[in-house]
C-alpha cells in the first residue's frame, strides 16, 4: 500500500484528525493542499494552516496551504483549480472540516445551526462536487467524509439535534455521491471514531477532562489510509468506524493509540455503540 504521489485536497486539517491523516498521507510522499482559515496560533487552538504544511513536508510530502473558506464557493472552486495545477489533478478528497455546538434545540443560535449545516453538510458536497472532473481522471479515486454512521435510534437524537442533522447531513453527502459516482470509479466513504479523539475540538467543546479517555488522532489517520488504498471501484458507500476497520486489516493492539488512560476508560463517541472493554456509561454528550 502507497499513497506516493498521490494528491489529496482536505478541508481543514490545520490540527487534530485532519492534520493527522495528512501527515499519515505524506510519510508516503503525498501532495496535500489544506483549505483552511488558522492562519494566526490561537491560544485554545493550537497549529495553524502553515504549522501543518510544515509538518506535511517534514515527513517528506508536499503542502499546499490555502488560505479560505469552505462556505466560500469562489474560494472553493479555486483552491480545486490551484491544487490541480500545482500536483497534475486531483486523486482524493477528504471532507474534514466540521463545526460543533451541543447545544439543545432550545438553546442552540439559528446562526450556529447555519454555519454547522454550512460547513459540516455543504462544505462537504462543495468540495466534492468541485473535484468531481478531476476524480474521473484518477486510477484511485476517492472521497472519505469524516461523518458517522445514519441511525434513525430516537436516543440519538435526546439532545444535540441540530449537531446531529449537521453531521448526518455529511453521511447523506456520502450515501448519494457513492451511488452517483459509481460508474466512474469514484469511491465515497465515511469514517468516524469508536472513541473521543484527543483533539482541540473535543477539549474545549466536550471537556478538557477528556484527554486521559481518548485516544490519539493517529488511530483516525490509520484508518484513513488503510481506506485510501484500498479499490475505489470495490468499496465504497461504506460507513466506517476506526477501530473496525483497523481490525479487518489485522491490527489487534489498540493500546498504542491510548492518550493516557486504559481501554476500560474510553468515552465513546457519539452515535456508537461499544466494543470490546469500552464502558457504555462514559461516553460524549
Amino acid at each position: 500500500m502507497s499513497l506516493a504521489g498521490k494528491t489529496i485536497i482536505m478541508s481543514g486539517g490545520s490540527r487534530g484528525i485532519g492534520e493527522a491523516i495528512a501527515v499519515r498521507a505524506a510519510k508516503d510522499g503525498a501532495n496535500v493542499a489544506l483549505l483552511a482559515k488558522t492562519t494566526e496560533p490561537h491560544p485554545k487552538l493550537p497549529g495553524t494552516i502553515y504549522t501543518a504544511a510544515a509538518a506535511i513536508e517534514a515527513v517528506g510530502g508536499k503542502a499546499l496551504p490555502l488560505v479560505g473558506d469552505v462556505r466560500d464557493d469562489d474560494f472553493v472552486l479555486d483552491a480545486v483549480a490551484k491544487t490541480a495545477e500545482a500536483f497534475g489533478g486531483i486523486d482524493i478528497v477528504v471532507n474534514n472540516a466540521s463545526a460543533i455546538d451541543l447545544s439543545s434545540t432550545s438553546d442552540v443560535t439559528m446562526k450556529k445551526y447555519d454555519l454547522m449545516n454550512d460547513i459540516n453538510t455543504r462544505g462537504s458536497f462543495l468540495l466534492a462536487k468541485s473535484s468531481i472532473e478531476w476524480l474521473k481522471k484518477s486510477d484511485n479515486a476517492h472521497i472519505l467524509t469524516l461523518s458517522p454512521p445514519i441511525t434513525l435510534d430516537p436516543k440519538w437524537f435526546a439532545t444535540s439535534t441540530a449537531y446531529t442533522i449537521a453531521k448526518f447531513g455529511m453521511s447523506l453527502v456520502t450515501l448519494g455521491l457513492s451511488e452517483e459516482l459509481r460508474e466512474f470509479g469514484i469511491a465515497a466513504n465515511a469514517l468516524w471514531p469508536r472513541t473521543a479523539i484527543d483533539t482541540a475540538a473535543v477539549r474545549n467543546v466536550v471537556g478538557a477532562g477528556l484527554a486521559s479517555h481518548s485516544r490519539t488522532p493517529e488511530i483516525m489517520a490509520d484508518a484513513a489510509y488503510e481506506i485510501l488504498n484500498r479499490s475505489s471501484r470495490d468499496f465504497t458507500g461504506q460507513f466506517l468506524i476506526d477501530d473496525d476497520i483497523l481490525e479487518d486489516a489485522g491490527v489487534t493492539d489498540f493500546s498504542i493509540y491510548l492518550n493516557g488512560g486504559t481501554e476500560a476508560d474510553l468515552a465513546l463517541d457519539f452515535w456508537v455503540e461499544p466494543k470490546g472493554p469500552h464502558n457504555p456509561e462514559l461516553r460524549l454528550h
